[in-house]
């Protein structure tokens, strides 16, 4: 090596990278000049290199020679610069290098390059890192397309980047259809006006995470147009500077309807579809309450015992089924039907003073007497029965519901006592 080979050589090993200069001669590709790192990347040994220059394909390993050499060619043919990352199983371990190969010529006004400046900067860490990110990406993938529940990320714009499988199932859209979309879409329209309201006071909240409106009943919105009763937990994260935000979603269709269903046991009588005791207390008391005209109907099967031990308690339970069907229909929607118990029922009229009341009374007692209704008895047997009621109207000294309710109760025994199938108003 000359003079000036040997300062070149000087200069090289000063540099903290991997660098060679790599030319053409009558062997091909040759390193005509390379510094320690060079060697140290390609796991070769400086002193089996006796002189330069040096056939590249002597220390490059022969699962990357091909990849380099083809790099170096083309650089040479079309005068750019190129880069590749290449891995070297090494001893102690695989070791990633990202190599920079520029071209260089004789003089400006060369058109040929003389030959290729390789630069190698070790990147095994990032690499190492980057893999270790992918697992964890992939972990977390595997995890969130395995939930259970739905889960959906939206951006600080409201727009959705993450949409996994159980939300696919839940709201019918895939996930290709519903990336970069407005969360609106999945919103019932009446939920759609404050909904962003609610996400940017979240947003400014120190809170982290919460259950979404734990005490009022939420929707989501089927691509079919139905409404998904749902529970949703929130969170947010800070991403470069901007605020993301993730949704788990657990459909609760079946709860909803077994809190309905208890709910309906607990305020209907299941024989008649009526208003029971509790329920009809509940809001007879909050209608007390108001200024306006209120009447009471009290009402009972005459001789009922007779009905069941002539018919038996199935032929009963068809009279309390068709009466709770005449007296709903007859005295209409806008007023409340329930059944106390056994075969005693009440009727709560609103808005309506005594006239009004003991006339609809009337017509009652009097359709159910003259048969003058049409219900489909079961087996066509049509079982005759008729009724007593006993009216009370709210007056100014009634101070409680109760005393509404006793006097129509002692109308009612009034009317039991005066032969029954009648009505008797007190006060």
């Amino acid at each position: 090596m000359d003079r000036l080979g040997e300062e070149l050589q000087d200069f090289m090993n000063g540099i903290a990278a991997s660098v060679a200069l790599i030319r053409v001669n009558e062997e091909g590709l040759a390193v005509s000049s390379c510094n320690e790192i060079f060697f140290d990347m390609m796991g070769a040994k400086r002193n089996s290199i006796h002189r330069y220059p040096f056939s590249l394909e002597t220390i490059v390993p022969n699962y990357a020679r091909r990849e380099l050499r083809l790099a170096v060619i083309n650089c040479l043919a079309d005068g750019v610069s190129h880069e590749l990352e290449q891995a070297y199983d090494l001893k102690d371990g695989t070791h990633w290098w990202r190599l920079s190969l520029k071209p260089f010529k004789k003089s400006a006004n060369s058109e040929t390059a003389e030959g290729v400046f390789l630069t190698g900067i070790e990147i095994t860490k990032k690499m190492l890192l980057m893999h270790d990110l992918e697992v964890s990406t992939s972990r977390f993938r595997s995890v969130v397309d395995a939930a259970y529940d739905a889960i959906i990320t939206i951006d600080q714009q409201h727009h959705i980047t993450l949409f996994n499988r159980a939300a696919e199932g839940l709201f019918g859209y895939d996930q290709e259809e519903m990336l970069d979309q407005p969360l609106e879409v999945l919103l019932p329209p009446a939920a759609r006006e404050g909904h962003r309201g609610y996400v940017h006071q979240f947003a400014r909240s120190p809170v982290r995470s919460r259950q979404m409106d734990e005490r009022n009943r939420i929707y989501g919105l089927h691509k079919d147009g139905s409404r998904i009763p749902v529970e949703i937990a929130i969170s947010k994260i800070t991403v470069n500077g901007l605020v993301e935000f993730t949704a788990i979603i657990r459909d609760i269709t079946d709860k909803v309807h077994l809190v309905d269903l208890l709910h309906r046991q607990a305020a209907v009588d299941d024989l008649t579809g009526l208003p029971n005791r509790r329920e009809f207390n509940d809001v007879a008391r909050s209608l007390f309450e108001t200024e306006n005209p209120l009447s009471i109907l009290m009402m009972d099967l005459d001789n009922f015992k007779l009905v069941n031990d002539t018919y038996g308690h199935e032929g009963g339970d068809d009279v309390l089924k068709a009466f709770a069907s005449i007296a709903r229909e007859t005295i209409g929607k806008e007023h409340i039907v329930a059944r106390l118990g056994g075969e005693e029922f009440v009727a709560c009229l609103i808005n309506t003073d005594k006239e009004e009341a003991l006339k609809i009374a009337e017509n009652l007692r009097k359709k159910i007497s003259d048969r003058d209704f049409s219900y489909s008895w079961p087996e066509d047997r049509a079982i005759p029965f008729t009724l007593s009621i006993g009216v009370a109207v709210k007056g100014a000294k009634d101070r409680e519901m109760s005393n509404l309710l006793r006097r129509a109760d002692e109308g009612l025994y009034l009317a039991k006592e005066n032969g029954r199938n009648r009505v008797e108003a007190i006060g």
